[in-house]
């Protein structure tokens, strides 16, 4: 068994606890810290089991459920927070997400992954697809933040409609990439699914191919899936108080803590196949969770919102827009040559921690 799976089994401990602050109405911040830790190894065994099943099911379903299922952990937390009204963390989580794949993700995985190799390379066609992707996604977080701001009077009413229209293009894209990738133009994206069997070969220490047990790990995913769910409430039903008293805004909240909370099977992957000199995958990780959440979660929260009467809408904080375009251009720029060394890491992951301490420091 990998040192992520047992990391993982040992943290699972922190379900019972943070149950247990929970009913016993212990402080706010205990149960907001061990539900927080709780959903870490949660998210890993949720991202663990997508794999094996994805590697037991074939390259078109096991690339459709890695799509489905990759950011299911910041749906899922977002979705409960939903339910609570938090509408500016849920708004916060997106850009947060988005921020956090493309600065840290990739920072830290070109960072690692350059101190053990002078070099790394990549395809760059997938970078320049993903960033050209990216780009449509921020256009679309840009559009409603500029009508409010350029317009003397504009209802609620219309910033709804227009992010329900936003959220409906947003979703046809996000069909069309997954046509592109897993159907006309799949064989750039092979190296995923190579990486998973090798991955798989690797830890039942063979060298021939291995077949996942498929009912286990369905069963291992639909039970990741509901105790995430499960965690999630006990989350977000704290969130606000604590970090209340810590003295961070929600914007701080959902911007910063909550992507570390939801993408650390994220974090785990992209480092691990960046230090086994695979950047390919690695920022085929960063750059793919980014666009779920722009292109398929953040209209998900969008329709769930105006259905259960929440109104979420895609009108992002005008610093919240600038953050992402900040960070969208950078990764942008740096992965165009289809190359990656330490200092584009540290490049990265400085930008991340700069935009990080203007964060904490915005006073809303």
């Amino acid at each position: 068994m990998s040192i992520k799976n047992l990391v993982s089994l040992g943290l699972l401990v922190f379900i019972p606890i943070s149950v247990a602050a929970e009913h016993l109405e212990w402080d706010a911040l205990i149960v907001f810290i061990t539900s927080a830790i709780a959903i870490v190894p949660l998210a890993i065994w949720l991202s663990t089991a997508t794999e094996e099943v994805a590697v037991a099911t074939g390259p078109s379903i096991g690339g459709l459920l890695n799509a489905v299922f990759g950011n299911a952990t910041e749906l899922i937390i977002a979705l409960s927070a939903l339910r609570a009204g938090l509408l500016d963390i849920v708004k916060a989580s997106i850009t947060g997400t988005i921020i956090s794949n493309l600065l840290l993700v990739m920072g830290l995985s070109m960072f690692l992954g350059g101190l053990r190799y002078k070099e790394q390379e990549f395809q760059p066609i997938v970078a320049r697809v993903s960033g050209s992707t990216m780009t449509l996604a921020v256009t679309a977080i840009v559009l409603p933040a500029m009508v409010i701001s350029t317009s003397n009077v504009v209802d609620q009413v219309t910033i709804s409609r227009l992010s329900i229209t936003v959220a409906a293009v947003l979703i046809v894209v996000y069909a069309l990439t997954l046509l592109f990738s897993l159907k006309t133009h799949s064989y750039l994206y092979d190296v995923g699914i190579v990486e998973l069997e090798e991955g798989t070969a690797e830890a039942a220490g063979a060298h021939a191919p291995h077949k996942p047990n498929l009912p286990l790990w369905i069963g291992v995913l639909l039970i990741a899936t509901i105790a995430v769910a499960f965690e999630s409430e006990i989350f977000v039903g704290a969130v606000e108080e604590a970090t209340k008293g810590l003295g961070l805004t929600p914007l701080f909240t959902g911007v910063i803590l909550l992507p570390l909370v939801g993408g650390a099977a994220e974090y785990v992957t992209a480092v691990r196949v960046a230090m086994k000199n695979n950047m390919d995958l690695s920022v085929s990780v960063a750059m793919g969770s980014s666009l779920l959440v722009a292109l398929l979660v953040a209209p998900i929260l969008v329709l769930v919102g105006q259905a259960i009467g929440q109104p979420m809408d895609l009108s992002f904080n005008l610093f919240e827009v600038v953050a992402v375009v900040i960070a969208v251009a950078i990764a942008n720029l740096i992965s165009l040559d289809g190359r990656s060394n330490w200092l584009e890491g540290v490049l990265l992951l400085a930008t991340y921690t700069i935009l990080g301490a203007a964060f904490y420091f915005h006073p809303a």
